[in-house]
C-alpha cells in the first residue's frame, strides 16, 4: 500500500509498523502532528499528551524500562526542557527500544530561537538518525528501534520543518507486534547513584565504539558517484536541497546515521572527489568533525550559519544568484503581520491592559504573545514556556527595591502553558512573598499548536473523558489568596479586576475564562458559556462618527471606509464577542437580535 504522507505522518506510521506500544509528547510546531497521527492507532498504541516535554520523555523512559517500545516527540526547544532525563537515560540504556524525536526549526517560523539539536546526540552520547524523505522517515524510524535495543541506547531522531510538513509517497507495511520484554530488577543499571553511574559511564564509551563501527558500515550512510570535481556531504533534508541544485553535476555522501559520524566512510568518499562542500543547516556539526579528522572541506565559509538551507540559498551562496523568477512590484505587497483572530478571548484583556501606565508585562509562548503588537502594545518580554510568572516575580522584586516605586509587573500565560511549567513559577511567587500579578488566559484548549487537549479540557488525546483540572482550585493549592475568574470579553469587568489586582501588595491571580473562537465546542462549553458565537455585530451607520476607537480593539473583522468615513464589520469574520460595541462612544455597534 502506498500513501501520500508528510514526514510527521510517516513517522507515526513507522511507530505503528515498528510495534510501538506507548507514545507521549507535548505539542509544538513542527512536531505536533506526529503524536496526533500516532493517536489514530488507538487499538495498538497508547498515545498521550503530557503536561510538558520533560514529563513526556520520562513517561516514555518508564515504558521502555518496563519492556515496551516507546517514543516521545517534541520541537527543538522542548528537548531543552527534557534534557535532564535524556542525559541520565543515556547512562541507563533501554529495555524496550526508545526513540526521541526532535523537530528542529531552521528559520524560526514558529519558535523563539533557532538551535541545532544534533549537538544533543553528541553531548548525550546517543545514536542519531536523520531522514531526508517521508519514506526514509518511516523506514528509519523502524530501524531506530532495532538499533536502540541492539546497542542499549536511546535514539535521537532529528527532523526539520520542511521534512515534517512536506509530502511524499510512502510504501507502507504491516505492523510487527513486538512482545513486551520481561522486566527484571537491575538497580546497578537503572538506578543512577554515583557508584552505579561510574560503571555505566565506561559502558557508554564502549557503546559509542560499537555504534561507530555500525555508522561506518550501515546502508544509511552511503555515497553516490557522479562528476568527481565536486563532492557534497549532507544529511536529512539538506541532501534533497543539494540534489535539486547540483543534480548529476556532483557526487554525494548521504548521511542518514550521524552520531557517531562515519568518518572512515567519509574519508573514503573524500579520496574520490576533488573538492568537498558540506551543506547543513545551522551549526557546522558535520563540518567540524570532518576538519577535526583532517578532511578538507568548505562549509560555513561559503554557506550561511543560520536560517533554512533552501536550494535558492545554496545557489546564491555558490553562484551569486538564484533561479529566474517572475518579476513583480514588491512595493505593492501589503505587509500582513499575524494577529489575534476576530473574537479571540485574549483581545479584550490586552485592550485594557495595554492602556495601563507604569507596567511591565512579561509574556509567554502561545497565541497571546501577539499581545505585544499594535494596537495593544501590551507585552514586553517572551523567554520560554512558563517564564512569564517567574520573570515577573524577579522583575517586581527589583522594582520594589527602588524608592517610591510605581512600576507593577504582570505575568501572562495560557492555560496549557500554566500546566506546562507555570505552576512551578507561581509557587515561586507565593513562596518568596512576591507581589507580581499573574494572569492565566484560559481559552479552554491548547490553542497555538492547533487545539490539543490538556489537563484543563476534560479529554485525553485519544478522546477519553478524564478529570478536568480546576485552575482556580489549583491556584489556591499553590497558596494564592487573591483570585478572580472573569470573562475577558467584558471590558468593565476586566478593568475593575485589573484595578483590584494593582492595588494589592500580595500575590494575585486573574483567570480569564472564555473558549478559543476556533474551538470545536464540547457539551460543557455550550452549557457553561451559553453557546457562544452564535450571532454577529453590526454598525448603525447613522450613529457612527468614524472615530475609529473600535479599530483599537485590533479586530480583523472591523475595517474603515475612508471615502464614507465609517467603519464596517465583516460578517464572515465577526462572531459577536461585543468588545467593539463596548468601546464605541455612540452606541453605533450592537449585536444582532438584541
Amino acid at each position: 500500500m502506498k500513501l501520500l504522507m508528510t514526514g510527521n505522518e510517516a513517522i507515526a506510521r513507522g511507530a505503528y509498523e515498528a510495534g510501538v506500544k506507548f507514545a507521549s509528547a507535548y505539542p509544538g510546531t513542527p512536531s505536533t502532528e506526529i503524536l496526533e497521527n500516532v493517536a489514530i492507532y488507538k487499538e495498538n498504541i497508547v498515545a498521550e499528551w503530557a503536561t510538558n516535554e520533560k514529563v513526556a520523555l520520562e513517561a516514555a523512559i518508564g515504558g521502555s524500562i518496563a519492556g515496551a517500545r516507546t517514543m516521545a516527540s517534541m520541537k527543538h526547544v522542548g528537548v531543552n526542557v527534557a534534557a535532564d532525563p535524556l542525559f541520565t537515560f543515556s547512562y541507563i540504556g533501554v529495555n524496550g527500544g526508545m526513540v526521541l524525536i526532535t523537530a528542529d526549526e531552521p528559520g524560526m517560523h514558529s519558535s523563539q530561537n533557532e538551535q541545532d539539536n544534533r549537538n544533543y546526540a553528541k553531548f548525550a552520547k546517543i545514536a542519531m538518525f536523520e531522514p531526508a524523505t517521508s519514506q526514509e522517515a518511516k523506514d528509519m524510524f523502524k530501524e531506530a528501534f532495532e538499533i536502540s535495543e541492539k546497542y542499549d541506547t536511546p535514539v535521537l531522531f532529528r527532523v526539520t520543518t520542511r521534512l515534517c510538513h512536506s509530502k511524499g509517497i510512502v510504501e507502507c507495511s504491516d505492523r510487527v507486534e513486538v512482545p513486551i520484554k520481561e522486566y527484571i530488577k537491575n538497580p546497578q543499571k537503572n538506578l543512577t547513584v554515583p557508584a552505579h553511574a561510574r560503571v555505566r559511564r565506561v559502558d557508554i564509551e564502549e557503546r559509542m565504539k560499537k555504534l561507530l563501527d555500525y555508522s561506518n558500515n550501515t546502508h544509511l550512510n552511503n555515497y553516490e558517484m557522479n562528476d568527481t570535481k565536486i563532492g557534497i556531504v549532507a544529511s536529512g533534508i539538506c541532501y534533497t536541497y543539494a540534489k535539486e541544485v547540483f543534480k548529476d553535476d556532483a557526487s554525494y555522501m548521504k548521511l542518514g546515521f550521524t552520531n557517531p559520524m562515519p568518518i572512515d566512510k567519509i574519508k573514503e568518499f573524500a579520496s574520490k572527489v576533488d573538492e568537498i562542500y558540506v551543506i547543513e543547516e545551522n551549526d557546522p556539526f558535520i563540518e567540524e568533525q570532518l576538519k577535526a579528522n583532517n578532511i578538507k572541506c568548505h562549509g560555513k565559509d561559503i554557506f550561511p550559519s543560520y536560517g533554512e538551507m533552501t536550494p535558492d540559498v545554496i545557489r546564491k551562496a555558490l553562484f551569486g544568484k538564484t533561479n529566474d523568477t517572475i518579476e513583480y512590484n514588491k512595493e505593492l505587497v501589503v505587509n500582513r503581520p499575524p494577529g489575534l483572530c476576530a473574537g479571540c478571548p485574549h483581545r479584550g484583556f490586552f485592550y485594557e491592559l495595554g492602556k495601563r501606565k507604569n507596567v511591565m508585562v512579561t509574556g509567554d509562548i502561545g497565541c497571546y504573545t501577539l499581545g505585544f503588537a499594535p494596537p495593544y502594545n501590551a507585552m514586553d518580554t517572551t523567554i520560554c514556556m512558563g517564564a512569564s510568572l517567574s520573570s515577573a516575580h524577579g522583575a517586581q522584586k527589583v522594582f520594589n527595591m527602588k524608592k517610591n516605586n510605581k512600576m507593577r509587573v504582570v505575568g501572562v500565560l495560557g492555560d496549557s502553558t500554566f500546566f506546562h511549567t507555570g505552576i512551578n513559577s507561581l509557587l515561586d511567587v507565593v513562596y518568596n512573598k512576591g507581589n507580581s500579578i499573574s494572569v492565566i488566559l484560559d481559552n479552554r484548549i491548547t490553542g497555538m499548536t492547533g487545539h490539543q487537549q490538556n489537563p484543563g479540557t476534560g479529554y485525553t488525546l485519544q478522546g477519553d473523558v478524564t478529570s478536568e483540572v480546576n485552575i482556580e482550585e489549583l491556584v489556591k493549592a499553590c497558596g494564592v489568596k487573591h483570585i478572580r475568574t472573569i470573562n475577558p470579553n467584558n471590558l468593565s469587568q476586566v478593568k475593575e479586576t485589573l484595578d483590584w489586582a494593582f492595588n494589592l501588595e500580595e500575590p494575585s491571580v486573574i483567570i480569564t475564562r472564555w473558549p478559543c473562537v476556533l474551538k470545536k465546542f464540547s457539551k460543557q462549553d455550550i452549557e457553561e458559556f451559553n453557546n457562544p458565537f452564535t450571532s454577529k455585530c453590526s454598525v448603525d451607520t447613522d450613529k457612527c462618527i468614524g472615530c475609529k476607537l473600535c479599530m483599537k480593539t485590533g479586530c480583523p473583522a472591523i475595517s474603515f471606509k475612508s471615502e464614507e468615513k465609517l467603519v464596517c464589520i465583516d460578517k464572515n469574520q465577526c462572531v459577536g464577542c461585543e468588545v467593539c460595541s463596548q468601546v464605541c462612544p455612540k452606541d453605533a455597534i450592537s449585536k444582532e437580535g438584541k
